[in-house]
């Protein structure tokens, strides 16, 4: 078994800074390779701690971040156009590539379409509400008016 010290987060086995114990194959053949470890020495506990400062850092900032455009986002109104029918039906739905697009058209900084949850499909013209999860403690509501193109 090898000791080694995580350098990012790998999904089952922990985060930037945890000191974990893996099988050798693992760590020789997959995660030292790709720089995801590095191996655990006594001197390598300082480097843990710099490793961890620089996480709670970075999490503090993104997490500024996050509020900072969810109140933008929570305060505009965002316009898409789909083609649609004569009675206000869409051809299809509106996908949440199209809402990150026309968030990040309208000014209101990027968004992955990953984070947009839409709830139920969106196949009228009209208004609808919209969530995106922008940092795991930060939840925008974003209102989305869908007009026919």
């Amino acid at each position: 078994m090898a000791k080694i010290i995580l350098t990012q987060e790998v999904s089952g086995l922990g985060v930037a800074g945890d000191v974990v114990t893996v099988k050798n194959g693992y760590a020789r053949n997959f995660l030292l390779p790709r720089g995801f470890a590095v191996v655990w020495t006594q001197g390598g506990e300082r480097q843990v701690e710099s490793i961890r400062a620089a996480r709670t850092a970075r999490a503090k900032a993104s997490l500024e971040e996050a509020q900072a455009q969810a109140a933008k986002l929570s305060d505009a109104t965002v316009t898409v156009a789909h083609k649609a029918g004569s009675e206000g039906r869409l051809f299809g739905s509106v996908k949440a590539e199209t809402i990150a697009d026309a968030i990040e058209a309208a000014g209101l900084g990027s968004v992955d379409k990953r984070a947009i949850h839409l709830g139920n499909a969106i196949k009228s013209t009209g208004t609808h509400n919209v969530s995106v999860r922008l940092h795991e403690d930060v939840v925008a509501n974003v209102e989305l008016d869908v007009v026919a193109a």
